[in-house]
């Protein structure tokens, strides 16, 4: 590992890379700080001090949302915009042909998906202004004030944004998820110093705190292996001769993801039970209220619907993802067939047999790591810290990319090749 790092530090362009990577992350930190002008911070903490669900959105902003600054939103425009994008490439005809176009293709999706972010954040913007007007957090109470907060609130996304395509050109790893990571990370100090603090008044004992741990270390590696897990099928090239030469007649095999949706479904079924809640926090009706204390965070029934909306979702968004019937017709056009099959349809459906099989495999893994923070505090007594699988598979996810990429990158520059 030493000489991992090592390797790391001496080449130049890496090195600058990964340093370019951190000054934007003390970008990212320090407008985590900047609080928006005309906002009551008092009131802020008591909307956004309780559910664990807002605990969620809190740390994906890295408490930037709590404290209401500069990027309170965070990239989640951004993500939303891209998964709109990915869903309508699958269905409208135009934007399918376009994702097929190479580099001038993808730079068409890149700019729609850019106005979209501006769309969806000013309007996820003036929602949040307004519903802090109705519960008196202006300062000022007018509507000019409101458009005022929106818009300095959309500024703080589309400059995330920037910064984290920046990173992509000029950095290391894909720079939308480092600024999740970089989110994530940051509350960690915090949660650690609130168990320091369970620990010291005796909300909670030594064994408690080292159980916590623990379940912690077993989740991290439960993860790293979920997150590594792969059903290859074997795939036969068949040999054909071009010109004077004699290509295929080799083994490989098709690598199937068991988490192909990653942390997509959990943040899909978060949003949609989040809106109730969110409704109660901002809106006064009994209806809506008896509706977000029934399926309040925590309870069965927020539990069962839940685990069911991640099942679901994590189909529906393997689905969208994986296009079985392409992998089948390349796989088919390069020679390449699974022994005992025939290409085309029966390669097909076999694919999508055993894809049926480890994408349960998968949505049960997602669940489990969602629910997890419950039975954590339940176990442990340790509230008020969201430390949970959600936050480990994005931080395990995204790490592993990019040291695969810091990895290839190092390996071009120090291979030594076969003769000395």
């Amino acid at each position: 590992m030493l000489q991992g790092l090592l390797n790391l530090y001496q080449v130049r362009e890496l090195r600058n890379k990964v340093l370019y990577t951190l000054l934007m992350f003390v970008v990212f930190r320090l407008g985590c700080y900047i609080p928006v002008p005309g906002v009551d911070p008092n009131v802020i903490e008591s909307l956004f001090s309780s559910g664990s669900l807002f605990g969620l959105l809190d740390m994906f902003s890295g408490g930037a949302l709590s404290k209401f600054s500069l990027f309170a939103m965070s990239i989640t425009p951004y993500i939303n915009a891209a998964i709109i994008m990915q869903l309508l490439t699958a269905v409208v005809p135009i934007f399918e042909e376009w994702s097929k176009d190479g580099e001038e293709g993808r730079r068409k999706i890149t700019a729609i998906t850019r106005y979209a972010t501006v769309g969806l954040g000013f309007v996820q913007a003036f929602g949040m202004a307004y519903a802090l007007r109705m519960n008196n957090a202006l300062l000022d109470n007018s509507i000019l004030s409101v458009f005022v907060v929106a818009i300095i609130l959309t500024a703080g996304t589309v400059f995330l944004m920037w910064v984290g395509e920046r990173i992509t050109a000029y950095g290391i790893g894909n720079g939308i998820s480092l600024i999740i990571f970089a989110g994530i990370v940051a509350r960690f100090p915090s949660g650690m110093e609130t168990i320091y603090q369970y620990l010291k008044v005796g909300t909670i004992n030594l064994f408690q705190a080292v159980l916590f741990a623990v379940m912690a270390i077993a989740l991290v590696v439960l993860v790293v292996a979920v997150v590594r897990g792969q059903r290859r099928i074997p795939i036969q090239y068949a040999k054909r001769v071009v010109g004077r030469k004699m290509y295929g007649g080799h083994t490989s095999f098709l690598p199937l993801q068991v988490n192909q949706a990653n942390v997509m479904p959990i943040i899909f079924a978060s949003s949609i039970l989040m809106f109730p809640v969110t409704l109660a926090q901002f809106v006064q009706n009994a209806t809506i209220k008896w509706f977000a204390d029934l399926f309040a965070w925590g309870t069965w029934e927020n539990t069962v619907l839940y685990v069911a909306l991640i099942i679901f979702f994590t189909y529906f968004y393997t689905a969208i993802s994986l296009n079985i019937n392409d992998v089948a017709d390349n796989m088919k056009k390069q020679g390449g067939f699974i022994p005992g099959l025939r290409p085309g349809k029966p390669t097909a459906q076999y694919i999508d047999r055993v894809m049926t099989r480890i994408t349960l495999a998968g949505a049960i893994f997602l669940a489990f790591i969602a629910v997890l923070p419950n039975f954590m505090g339940y176990i442990t007594n340790v509230q008020g810290v969201y430390f949970g699988g959600t936050a480990i598979l994005i931080v395990v996810g995204v790490a592993l990319d990019t040291m695969q990429q810091a990895e290839s990158m190092a390996l071009t520059r120090h291979y030594k090749g076969f003769v000395k």
